[in-house]
């Protein structure tokens, strides 16, 4: 039973990478729970140690030597620890080994359904270690399943929950289909760590300005805000941390590219990139684009912003059930008021 035990160990710990040293401290508390079921032991201070060198599996109880025995289990007269080869005296604490005969059999049989519990908890934990640390960034999967209204997502050592608050509308979630994932939440549960991915998140946007944009990634453009409507539209303000960088023809890149990489990812959101700025009427103004702004006003008391716009830009500032102004407001964190020109004189 020893040596299969042991192959079994280097077997796991080579497909499914769970350390050599987290498996045996599993294995030992296993079998030291079968030592203590089979042998009704309630001693504890009875250890079972498994030895890779040999493969044996011993068991070893700490003892009190006396020169007057009243608990065997715990008690051990100073003349047969001596005789055992331990030079110990009255009052000294020695490790015993106490292997049963038949430990060997009575282990293989309760200890097999314990150690592969461990085994998957250990599994658990390696999985959750993994992914917490990567909460916040973006994961490639394949859409594995529905459930109800959520989708099973196949991210390789684990399955991520795309719930139905997190999905696009208009997306089609097919079977086998690769795309990326805002991973929003990482959590341990009784049944392992639940994985919450996101296609709606402003994050995901951001991390894919990041993957696609080598100078927003390197922190020379940084990405100010995010307003999101996702599958439909997108306004992102940037700024430069260069004079030498223009922030908006990074992001956009030769002939569109860099952009169009995330549009495709979002299955065609559009991105509008917007120019930061500390003046915050050329900010607003650029944040209507592509509506041509004609003056903005500003009201720091109610934090609302009077926008002009020539009268055939009203609607294009507006956008398709107020969508565009609506953005422009969350980006900019203003309300707009939006008037043409003659409403305004």
């Amino acid at each position: 039973m020893s040596k299969e035990l042991f192959a079994a160990i280097e077997q796991i710990e080579k497909t499914k990478g769970i350390p050599r040293e987290m498996l045996q401290e599993a294995i030992e508390a296993a079998l030291l729970s079968a030592y203590r079921k089979s042998f009704k032991s309630s001693h504890k201070g009875v250890s079972v140690v498994l030895d890779p060198q040999d493969g044996s599996i011993k068991v070893f109880a700490r003892k009190t030597v006396v020169d007057k025995l009243k608990d065997a289990a715990t008690e051990i007269l100073e003349k047969d620890a001596k005789r055992l080869g331990i030079d110990a005296k009255v009052g000294d604490v020695v490790e015993i080994e106490v292997t049963p005969q038949d430990f060997g059999r009575i282990a293989a049989q309760t200890a097999k359904q314990v150690i592969m519990q461990r085994i998957k908890e250990a599994e658990r934990d390696l999985v959750y270690a993994e992914f917490i640390e990567r909460e916040g960034e973006i994961i490639t999967g394949i859409i594995s399943k529905r459930e109800g209204n959520n989708i099973i997502v196949d991210l390789g050592r684990a399955e991520g929950l795309l719930p139905s608050n997190e999905q696009i509308s208009n997306e089609n979630y097919r079977p086998g289909g690769r795309m990326k994932f805002y991973i929003v939440e990482v959590k341990k549960t009784s049944k392992g760590s639940r994985i919450v991915l996101s296609r709606t998140h402003p994050g995901l946007v951001r991390r894919l300005f990041e993957l696609e944009i080598p100078e927003v990634h390197d922190g020379l453009v940084d990405i100010r805000a995010i307003a999101r409507e996702p599958g439909v539209r997108s306004k992102v303000v940037v700024e430069s941390r260069s004079e030498k960088i223009d922030p908006v023809g990074s992001c956009i890149g030769n002939r569109g590219t860099r952009v169009k990489n995330i549009t495709d990812e979002l299955r065609g959101e559009k991105i509008d990139i917007i120019r930061w700025s500390s003046d915050t009427r050329v900010l607003i103004a650029e944040a209507l684009s592509p509506a041509h702004v004609a003056k903005v006003e500003l009201d720091e008391a109610t934090n609302t912003a009077r926008v002009f716009v020539p009268q055939d830009q009203l609607s294009l500032a507006i956008g398709k059930d107020g969508q565009n102004a609506r953005l422009a407001a969350r980006v900019t964190g203003w309300r707009i008021d939006i008037k043409g020109e003659k409403d305004g004189e």
